[in-house]
C-alpha cells in the first residue's frame, strides 16, 4: 500500500497512475490540503486542481464502501484495471502513543500507523517528497520513501553534458573512418562501438588537439560526426559577443541552430548562460529575422504568487524578477558610447516580452524565441507545461543551475530541467550543453574558491 502526501499530487498530478499494481491510497487530510490550495492563478493551484480531478475520475461512481475497499484503477478503455485506489479516513488515537495533531503532517502519520497495526501483514509506505515528513515517519515506525517515478537517473553526475572530452588526440581511438566533404561540409563516418556508443544526436566531440565534431546522425551500428573548425567557432562574432571557452562556442552553435527546437543551458553562476542566450536571440529577431519575437518568462518562489493589481503593466511588474536579462543586455552594450541609449533603443527595437508563469498556461506562441530563467525550479510537470505552449517556428531556451534550487520539495534528481535534459537526449531537434565556470571577476573567482 502507497499512502501519497499532498506534495506528491501537487508535484505530479498524475502520479496515481504510477504505482503499477500496488493500491494507492489517499488520506482524507490529503483531500482537505488540495481543497484549500485548489483556488486561484498560481501554477499550485492548477496542479492541484489536476489532482482532484484525477482522483475524481479514477473512482467515478462508486459507493463509499467500494472507496473505502479500494476501487480498481483502470488507465485505458481496453486494459485490465491494475492496482486499487482507496479514500483513507482519519483515525482519532485514543491512546497516548500518537503524535499531538496540531500538525496535517502528525495526522496523516497517526492515521498511517492505525492502518499499520491493522494490516500487519502488508508493507505500508508513505510516498511524500517532503523530506522532514519521511523523517518524521521513520522516526514513528511507518516506513518513508522520495517520489521516484520522474527521476530518470541516480546520481546527477549521470546527467549528460552534452559533450565527450577526449584526452590527447580523439583520433588515437579510432580504428577506421570513412570522411565525405560536400557543400563545405566534412563529415566523418564512424562505427558505432566503444566510447562513441554512448554518443547521442547533437552532442559534440572535443579533444585537446583542437578537434570538434558534432553528431549529426545515428543508426545502431554508425554515427555520423561533422566537422566544425574550433577557429571558426571561438571566433564566432552573435551580436558583439565572443565565446571565451569552447564550451561557449558549442552552446552558440546549438542556439543558432535553426533545425534545433529545444536548447537547454546548465551551468554555474558566472558561466554565460543568460548573456548567450539573449545574444543569440537578438542575432536571431533584429539581424537575421529567423524569429518575430523574445518571450522571457522565470520561475521563482515568489512568482508563484499573483502578481499584484497595483498600476502597471505584466512586463513592468515582471521587471524585477528578470533583471538578470536587462544586466546582460547592458553588459552586450557596455563598450557604446551611451550604454542607457543602447540599451532603451533595444528594447524598443527587439519584440522582448516579459511574461508571467501564471498567465502562460493556455497561450500558444508562434515564430518565437521562448527564454525560460530559473528553470531548475520547475517541476517536470511545470515545465512540460510551458514547453507545450510552442507554437510553428518557435525555439525553447531553458537556462538553469542545478546546483541553486529554491522550490521546496524540489531536488536536482526531481527538477524539470534535468528531468527534460535526459528526456529529450536522443531528440533530433534538441541539444543540451553544460557550461564551465568562467569568472565574472578577480573578486568573484576568490569567492567562488575561498568562501
Amino acid at each position: 500500500m502507497y499512502v501519497l502526501d499532498t506534495n506528491v499530487l501537487i508535484h505530479d498530478p498524475n502520479a496515481l497512475l504510477n504505482f503499477e499494481e500496488h493500491d494507492v491510497i489517499i488520506p482524507m487530510t490529503v483531500l482537505e490540503e488540495l481543497d484549500s490550495l485548489k483556488s486561484g492563478k498560481q501554477a499550485v493551484a492548477a496542479d492541484c486542481r489536476q489532482a482532484i480531478r484525477n482522483i475524481d475520475k479514477l473512482l467515478g461512481d462508486a459507493s463509499p464502501g467500494e472507496i473505502e475497499k479500494g476501487v480498481p484503477i483502470v488507465r485505458a478503455k481496453k486494459a485490465e484495471p491494475l492496482g486499487a485506489l482507496s479514500i483513507l479516513m482519519s483515525t482519532e488515537h485514543q491512546d497516548n502513543h500518537g503524535l499531538p495533531e496540531h500538525l496535517n503532517d502528525n495526522k496523516i502519520i497517526n492515521t498511517l500507523a492505525a492502518l499499520q497495526s491493522r494490516h500487519k501483514s502488508r508493507d505500508i509506505i508513505l510516498v511524500s517528497k517532503d523530506i522532514n515528513m519521511r523523517l518524521k515517519a521513520r522516526g514513528f515506525g511507518v516506513e518513508a520513501q522520495d517520489y521516484h517515478n520522474d527521476m530518470l537517473l541516480d546520481d546527477i553526475d549521470l546527467l549528460p553534458k552534452g559533450y565527450k572530452e577526449f584526452p590527447n588526440s580523439f583520433w588515437d581511438t579510432i580504428e577506421k573512418v570513412e570522411t565525405v566533404q560536400r557543400e563545405g561540409i566534412t563529415e566523418h563516418l564512424l562505427r558505432r562501438e566503444g566510447d562513441l556508443a554512448k554518443l547521442t544526436i547533437n552532442e559534440f566531440v572535443i579533444d585537446e588537439q583542437g578537434f570538434v565534431g558534432k553528431v549529426s546522425d545515428v543508426s545502431d551500428d554508425r554515427i555520423i560526426i561533422r566537422d566544425l573548425y574550433q577557429h571558426d567557432l571561438m571566433n564566432e562574432e552573435v551580436w558583439g559577443l565572443v565565446p571565451r571557452d569552447i564550451y561557449q562556442a558549442i552552446a552558440l552553435n546549438l542556439l543558432l541552430d535553426p533545425d534545433i527546437h529545444l536548447v537547454n543551458l546548465t551551468g554555474s553562476a558566472g558561466s554565460g548562460k543568460t548573456i548567450l542566450a539573449l545574444a543569440a536571440c537578438i542575432e536571431m529577431t533584429v539581424a537575421s529575422k529567423i524569429y518575430k519575437r523574445i518571450i522571457a518568462t522565470r520561475s521563482t518562489q515568489g512568482l508563484d504568487e499573483d502578481i499584484g493589481f497595483l498600476p502597471g503593466t505584466e512586463a513592468e511588474k515582471m521587471e524585477p524578477w528578470l533583471g538578470a536579462i536587462v544586466d546582460n543586455l547592458e553588459a552586450l552594450h557596455e563598450d557604446d558610447e551611451n550604454m542607457t541609449a543602447s540599451v532603451d533603443y533595444i528594447l524598443s527595437k527587439v519584440p522582448l516580452h516579459f511574461k508571467s508563469m501564471n498567465y502562460i498556461r493556455g497561450r500558444s506562441f508562434q515564430h518565437s524565441l521562448i527564454i525560460i530563467d530559473e528553470s531548475q525550479n520547475l517541476t517536470p510537470h511545470q515545465i512540460k507545461t510551458i514547453i507545450t505552449r510552442a507554437g510553428n517556428g518557435s525555439k525553447v531556451i531553458c537556462l538553469g543551475n542545478l546546483a541553486q534550487i529554491d522550490t521546496p520539495y524540489l531536488s536536482a534528481l526531481s527538477s524539470g530541467l534535468t528531468y527534460m535534459t535526459e528526456r529529450f537526449k536522443t531528440f533530433r531537434h534538441g541539444g543540451h550543453i553544460h557550461l564551465q565556470g568562467v569568472p565574472r571577476s578577480v573578486l568573484a573567482e576568490y569567492a567562488e574558491a575561498n568562501l
